[in-house]
């Protein structure tokens, strides 16, 4: 019994994170025409509230999700787990009505602190999709609690769709309708509210054909009860699951009230401090589609780490954490350090120009330190050290929030970069401090670090040698298709020099690569196995 219901487990994380990469992978891709319709001007205006958004949907997708999922897999009977989720969803209710109102009623000043009084709208459509997280959160913590992956799957992927298909109409009638930025900014952020509409209603058809129940969350606390200890798991893990889960979307918001202020104080004028954030903004879709390669493992390892604690197998746990940090970090390496090589050309390819290819080339490293911030925070978490995990998350973001102004100040955009990574690295190096040096010695183990940086310089050698052999054969890039070419080229040799160098370095073990998804192939292909 014990053992079907892992496999069910382990089957329903597979379901999640196909749908969490789809999801993904859209929230990154229509980024990219947005800005080729709108300009740099206004992706810049989309930006600056997104954060607004991307918090509302951390909490509706993910942070809640998961603290209301264990919570319910923690009760037997369907009766223990209503009971559960009634006493907690008063709280999750009045929390999303006091940020509603809060974003709603100071919206003209948040704008104003964002150095734009004009962005108000916007963050006004925003707060509503606030409103969509107590049944959004309840209906997928429910299933998922229930080990019922597929409806979360479906209403996210579904949001997502809706709300791409929104935004691109939006942008497509700026010049169609003459319409200002702001104002194809406005009608871009309804569709957050259209599609979390439409998830909300699939999720409802869901519960009750399985549940036989009808608007369970759909429905106003009759009175505002709760207890202490409720509240307090609440705001410590709950709110711990958010804060990682859109730890990037916190570095965003931040940027979106100090870098274009700084921009404007350092001497740049109103717009082209705005334009410039915009440049910035387009390390975005580049991080995300990193991340969502260099962080796949997690909803695999998290479940078997959580398990091996229960059944009080610790060297199992060991090594398995060991197994879970040297494949993450390497793959993050990797895509961080290939999508540094290839911002030039993806830059041009995606978004028409090299404006800010230094600002981005140092953004994307963001890849490698948030995917080993995430995989040390789901070690702690499954062993449930949330203290240490919430004080690396604080010190982080107050690091971020003082450095910000200062370096885009001194340094322009290339500042703003240096300041997530700065923030980034405090975060990590407070996490690895606090683990035990059990799981910290795999970095010396088989010499995994030095393998590790000898295969991702090999890689980077192979990459700009190749790009210079190409150059003087075919001549230099001056069409985006070209670009366009030379990215995939460059993903070509990044990969295969990488995969063969780790091979030769037994940089993984046989274990680890088959652990990989098609690992027994890649090893049979490049590996000569």
């Amino acid at each position: 019994m014990a053992q079907n219901r892992m496999k069910t487990m382990m089957r329903g994380a597979f379901v999640l994170t196909i749908a969490s990469f789809i999801a993904k992978l859209l929230s990154a891709v229509y980024r990219v025409p947005f800005q080729n319709l709108v300009g740099d001007e206004g992706f810049y205006v989309y930006q600056q509230v997104y954060p607004i958004y991307g918090l509302a949907m951390t909490l509706a997708l993910s942070g809640l999700p998961q603290f209301i999922s264990k919570l319910v897999a923690s009760k037997k009977s369907p009766k223990e787990q209503q009971q559960v989720l009634d006493e907690l969803y008063p709280l999750v209710f009045w929390l999303a009505v006091l940020l509603w109102g809060s974003i709603f009623l100071f919206s003209g000043w948040i704008a104003l602190v964002m150095g734009n009084r004009a962005l108000q709208p916007l963050i006004q459509v925003v707060s509503f999709t606030f409103l969509l997280v107590p049944p959004l959160s309840f209906y997928r913590g429910n299933f998922q609690g229930n080990l019922l992956m597929v409806p979360s799957a479906v209403s996210q992927v579904s949001e997502q769709l809706l709300r791409v298909g929104v935004i691109l109409f939006a942008a497509s009638l700026f010049h169609q309708w003459s319409l200002s930025i702001y104002q194809v900014g406005t009608l871009a952020m309804t569709g957050a509210f259209i599609g979390g509409l439409v998830a909300w209603a699939l999720l409802a058809f869901y519960d009750y054909r399985i549940f036989g129940r009808h608007h369970r969350f759909f429905r106003l606390p009759r009175k505002v009860r709760f207890s202490k200890p409720m509240l307090r798991r609440l705001l410590v893990e709950g709110g711990l699951l958010s804060i990682y889960s859109g730890l990037l979307i916190l570095f965003q918001l931040i940027d979106s009230f100090f870098v274009v202020n700084a921009l404007e104080f350092g001497g740049m004028v109103e717009q082209q401090a705005r334009i410039a954030k915009g440049i910035y903004d387009r390390g975005q879709p580049l991080v995300q589609l990193g991340l969502v390669a260099a962080t796949a493992l997690s909803s695999t390892f998290l479940p078997a780490l959580t398990k091996y604690l229960l059944e009080k197998k610790s060297a199992l746990f060991l090594q398995s954490a060991k197994i879970y940090l040297r494949l993450t970090i390497s793959l993050a390496c990797a895509a961080a350090s290939g999508l540094a090589m290839l911002v030039p050309y993806i830059n041009f390819a995606l978004f028409k120009d090299n404006a800010g290819n230094q600002t981005l080339q140092f953004f994307v490293f963001a890849v490698a330190l948030t995917a080993a911030i995430n995989a040390y925070q789901s070690i702690a978490q499954s062993q449930n050290y949330f203290r240490r995990s919430l004080k690396a998350a604080g010190w982080g973001l107050l690091t971020k929030a003082v450095v910000t102004g200062l370096l885009t100040m001194w340094l322009g955009t290339i500042g703003a970069s240096l300041s997530t990574l700065l923030g980034l690295v405090v975060i990590l190096g407070y996490l690895m401090k606090q683990e035990t040096s059990e799981v910290n010695c795999f970095w010396r183990e088989k010499h995994f670090s030095l393998k590790l940086i000898g295969c991702t310089f090999g890689m980077i050698v192979m990459i700009f040698v190749g790009f210079q052999l190409i150059m003087l054969i075919a001549g230099p890039v001056t069409t985006r298709l070209q670009a366009f070419g030379f990215s995939l080229i460059g993903v070509a040799i990044g990969g295969v020099t990488f995969i063969q160098l780790a091979i030769r370095f037994r940089l993984l073990s046989l274990r680890e690569w088959l652990m990989l998804p098609f690992g027994k192939k890649i090893l049979r292909f490049l590996g000569g196995k």
